[in-house]
């Protein structure tokens, strides 16, 4: 059962491009990120200026969240992932460029941008995901643990 939930996560995470991002500041401040994602099955990597407040928290307090949903008025139809996980900055050449190809591929404008030295990726591992499907009844959620 946990594999199959596992392969909804990662194909939800595939067909998706946005998620909120939820960091918190050093002075215990909640704050919240849209960011532009791509996937392999469960991890996530996000490219982002290296002076972002996103950043400076991640490197305080590793400890992130997450949200992927749709925008769908009917609240019975509603499907939505709820990721708690931990976060890092990539600073292997070959793993950042191996994310690099990915996210051409997803958002082929990354493509055509010049390499940025400001510019850092964020990895986050998952720890559990709650998989949310109204469609199967309104408040349906399924945890899996990573």
């Amino acid at each position: 059962m946990a594999e199959q939930l596992k392969d909804k996560i990662y194909e939800y995470l595939a067909n998706h491009y946005y998620l909120n991002l939820a960091t918190v500041s050093l002075q215990g401040n909640p704050m919240a990120h849209t960011m532009a994602y791509v996937s392999e099955d469960a991890v996530i990597y996000l490219a982002t200026n290296k002076n972002t407040r996103k950043v400076h928290n991640i490197l305080h307090n590793p400890h992130v969240a997450y949200t992927v949903d749709e925008d769908d008025p009917d609240w019975f139809n509603m499907q939505a992932l709820q990721v708690e996980g931990r976060a890092s900055i990539i600073s292997d050449e070959e793993e950042l460029h191996e994310i690099g190809e990915i996210m051409a591929a997803k958002f082929p404008i990354a493509a055509d941008m010049p390499p940025d030295p400001e510019i850092v990726m964020i990895k986050i591992e998952p720890e559990v995901v709650y998989y949310l499907d109204y469609s199967v009844e309104f408040g349906h959620r399924e945890k899996v643990d990573f």
